[in-house]
C-alpha cells in the first residue's frame, strides 16, 4: 500500500476507535435491550439498611449529609448510619458527634488510607442486609433509599445505583460538564439495564446486598470492583432512575482533573484486578460492555492524535479537508472553553468539546501512571 492508502487505512481506524465507545456501542445495547429487553421486579421491601459514609475533611458538609439520611422516608428503626473519618484533621468528627444521640456511629481512622480502606473496616460493623453507600456531600431525594431498597425485592439484583446531579453555576466548565457527561453515562447506564448489568455505578449513590460485600484492596476503586465483583456472582447490577441525589460540582477545572485521573487510574488498575471477566468465552456479555464502556473509553486518547495527524496528511482531499476543519473547529471551541468567565453563551458552545478534551487529557495521565505502576488511593473534597 501506498503512503496516502495507508494514512487512510489508520485515519479512519482512528476515528473507529474514538467513536466506537461513545456512539456505535450504545447503539448496539440500545438495540439489544429493544429486542431482549430485561426487566426488574420492583415492590415495596424495608429490611434493615446500613448507610456507609466515609469522609475527610469534610466539616462543613457533614452535617447536612447526616440529617440528609436521619429524615429519609425510610423506617427509622430499620436504617443505621455510619460515617467513617479517614485520619480527618479538621473537625469532622466533633460533627459527628453531634449526631450521637440520634443513632449516628462514628468510625475513625488513625490513618489515611481511602475509600476502600475505610469501607472494608465500616462493613464489619454493619447491620444492613443493604449497604448504601453515600459520598459526605452527596445529598438523596427523601424517597432514594427507599427507591433503592425496593430493586432488591428482586432476587436477581445485587447492587443498585441511582440517578446523581451535580450542583454547579451556570458557566462553569467542570460542573456544566460534569453534568452533561453524567446525563449520557446515566442514559448508557439505562440501556445497559435492559441487557442485564450496567458497568460502572454513581459512586454517590448506590447500594449492594451485605452478603455480596468483598474486601476490596486499598488502592482500587470500590464503585468499580463490587459491581464487577456481584456480576461475578451472577447477580445484576441495575440502574433506577428514579433515584435522585445532588452533590456539588469542582468548579475548579484542575480539581477536575485530579479526580478524573484518579479515578480513571483507579478503573484501569479495576480491569487489571478482576480481568477474569474480560474473558468472552466465560463471559461474553460482560466482556463486550467492560471492553466497550471502560476499556476502550480509557484508550481513546491515543486515536485523537492519530485521527488529526492523519486527517492533515490526507487535506488535499476535499472530504478530509471537511474533516480536518471539523476537527480544528471541536480542538479550537474545547481550548476556549477551558477559559474561566465565558457568557452561557459561549459556555453552552463550549462546554462538551472542553470537558472531552479534559477528561481525555485525564486518561492519558492516568495511562502512563498505570504504566509506572503508580496508584492513588486517597481522596480530595471537592474544589470550587
Amino acid at each position: 500500500m501506498d503512503t496516502t492508502t495507508v494514512a487512510e487505512v489508520v485515519f479512519w481506524c482512528a476515528v473507529f476507535g474514538i467513536l466506537y465507545p461513545y456512539l456505535i456501542y450504545p447503539a448496539l445495547i440500545a438495540l439489544a435491550g429493544t429486542v431482549y429487553p430485561q426487566r426488574v421486579r420492583r415492590h415495596a421491601y424495608t429490611p434493615l439498611v446500613t448507610v456507609l459514609i466515609p469522609a475527610y475533611n469534610e466539616a462543613g458538609c457533614l452535617a447536612a449529609t447526616i440529617t440528609n439520611k436521619l429524615e429519609q422516608d425510610y423506617p427509622k428503626e430499620k436504617l443505621q448510619i455510619i460515617v467513617i473519618s479517614d485520619a480527618s484533621t479538621d473537625t469532622t468528627d466533633a460533627v459527628v458527634h453531634g449526631f450521637a444521640a440520634r443513632g449516628v456511629q462514628l468510625i475513625r481512622r488513625p490513618q489515611r488510607a481511602g475509600k476502600a480502606a475505610a469501607l472494608n473496616e465500616a462493613i464489619r460493623h454493619a447491620k444492613g442486609e443493604i449497604i448504601v453507600f453515600s459520598d459526605a456531600n452527596s445529598l438523596f431525594a427523601a424517597d432514594a433509599i427507599r427507591r433503592m431498597v425496593e430493586n432488591f425485592a428482586d432476587p436477581e439484583v445485587g447492587y443498585v445505583t441511582g440517578n446523581l446531579h451535580f450542583d454547579a453555576p451556570g458557566n462553569s466548565t467542570a460542573g456544566g460538564g460534569g453534568n452533561a457527561f453524567m446525563s449520557y453515562e446515566n442514559l448508557l447506564r439505562s440501556m445497559e439495564t435492559r441487557v442485564g448489568s450496567v458497568i460502572g455505578v454513581n459512586g454517590g449513590v448506590d447500594a449492594i446486598r451485605r452478603d455480596l460485600y468483598r474486601e476490596i484492596p486499598d488502592h482500587l476503586i470500590t464503585d468499580f470492583i463490587l459491581p464487577l465483583h456481584v456480576i461475578g456472582s451472577n447477580r445484576r447490577v441495575i440502574y433506577d432512575r428514579r433515584v435522585h441525589a445532588h452533590e456539588k460540582a469542582n468548579t475548579a477545572l484542575s480539581s477536575e482533573l485530579r479526580m478524573r485521573v484518579r479515578v480513571a487510574l483507579r478503573a484501569l488498575q479495576g480491569l487489571m484486578y478482576m480481568r477474569r471477566l474480560l474473558n468472552p468465552l466465560h463471559y461474553p456479555g460482560t466482556a463486550l460492555r467492560l471492553i466497550s464502556h471502560k476499556l476502550l473509553r480509557y484508550l481513546a486518547f491515543a486515536f485523537l492524535p492519530l485521527a488529526f495527524v492523519t486527517n492533515l496528511m490526507l487535506i488535499a482531499e476535499p472530504l478530509y479537508a471537511v474533516l480536518a476543519a471539523g476537527q480544528v473547529l471541536i480542538y479550537t471551541l474545547a481550548i476556549i472553553g477551558l477559559k474561566p468567565g465565558l457568557s452561557q453563551a459561549v459556555h453552552r458552545l463550549t462546554v462538551v468539546p472542553a470537558y472531552f478534551l479534559v477528561t481525555n487529557v485525564a486518561f492519558t495521565i492516568a495511562a502512563i501512571k498505570f504504566l509506572l505502576g503508580q496508584s492513588m488511593a486517597t481522596w480530595q473534597p471537592r474544589a470550587g
